[in-house]
């Protein structure tokens, strides 16, 4: 079975871009954590290796929802990793203790996830081990975000203004994977997550009729859904979703033990079962048109 391919070099491009011959329905599809291109220099001046700096990564999410162009729906990647630069934060949402230097006012320091040790430049992997050995200097916090954060949230934007320019509204579906079971310092430390979680951070982000839709696909599909446990949405859901404005933002968490082997963060034999019944979604999606919002 083919699995994604590592790679340990930025490229030219931070992001790809897929896009329909011609767009059919108000939705936009983003992975921002499923990125692989590992900078070097980032890969050698780390202590960890990089099976352990893939734990942060929402693996072959981009995969599983690479035919939504297919069905006339536009679909955005992050190729930078998450451990990397986390797109799904503020600008800046960065731990002090992480750096050499002095950080500007402006930089939020005090958010749960940075306290978690999950800023826009991360400091754990998803395991909690440590990423760095050394201090950083904000000059390269800037950098990464200039370079990596500012130019992915920038075409995110452009296709969510053409989509609503063109429909009158939007729907931006945020697609990630979670581990299979809670994590130690999770609030469902140790217990089977199910297999789909919708997050619309509490029902703020998105019409209920949508969610409710999504929901019933993934239900008849035979799939155990949560609503907002254990991720509401993060950045992106809530930044982008303004459902009074037409403009709605959903969050989807997929349990990584539905298509991959968490350990060795390979593909399963499931993986294509997994991808059909997403794309049954996709076509559920592309049937969408204003009167849905």
């Amino acid at each position: 079975m083919d699995n994604q391919k590592t790679e340990i070099d930025a490229g030219s491009s931070p992001i790809q871009v897929l896009l329909p011959e011609q767009q059919i329905s108000p939705v936009v599809f983003a992975s921002p954590h499923s990125g692989i291109k590992y900078p070097a220099n980032f890969v050698a001046d780390s202590p960890l290796d990089l099976l352990s700096l893939r734990k942060s990564e929402d693996a072959f999410v981009n995969l599983l929802f690479a035919k939504a162009p297919y069905y006339g729906m536009p679909l955005i990647n992050a190729l930078f990793p998450r451990a990397y630069v986390d797109p799904n934060r503020e600008p800046f949402e960065l731990d002090p203790g992480m750096f050499s230097d002095p950080i500007p006012e402006y930089v939020n320091t005090k958010s749960s996830r940075v306290n978690a040790g999950l800023g826009t430049i991360p400091k754990v992997v998803s395991s909690g081990q440590e990423i760095y050995s050394k201090k950083l200097n904000f000059k390269e916090a800037a950098r990464r975000i200039d370079t990596n954060y500012r130019p992915y949230h920038r075409q995110l934007r452009h296709l969510l203004n053409t989509t609503r320019e063109k429909f009158g509204c939007y729907l931006l579906i945020d697609c990630h994977s979670m581990p299979s079971v809670g994590g130690p310092d999770d609030p469902d430390a140790g217990l089977r997550r199910a297999d789909i979680v919708l997050g619309d951070c509490f029902s703020t982000t998105c019409n209920e009729n949508i969610i409710q839709t999504i929901e019933h696909v993934f239900i008849k599909l035979g799939y155990k859904v949560s609503r907002n446990k254990p991720f509401a949405g993060g950045f992106s859901t809530h930044h982008y979703g303004h459902p009074k404005d037409s403009r709605h933002a959903i969050q989807i968490e997929i349990n990584r033990g539905l298509y991959m082997d968490e350990t060795k963060i390979k593909q399963s034999q499931s993986m294509p079962a997994l991808t059909e019944d997403i794309n049954t979604l996709i076509e559920t999606l592309s049937q969408f048109s204003k009167d849905k919002f």
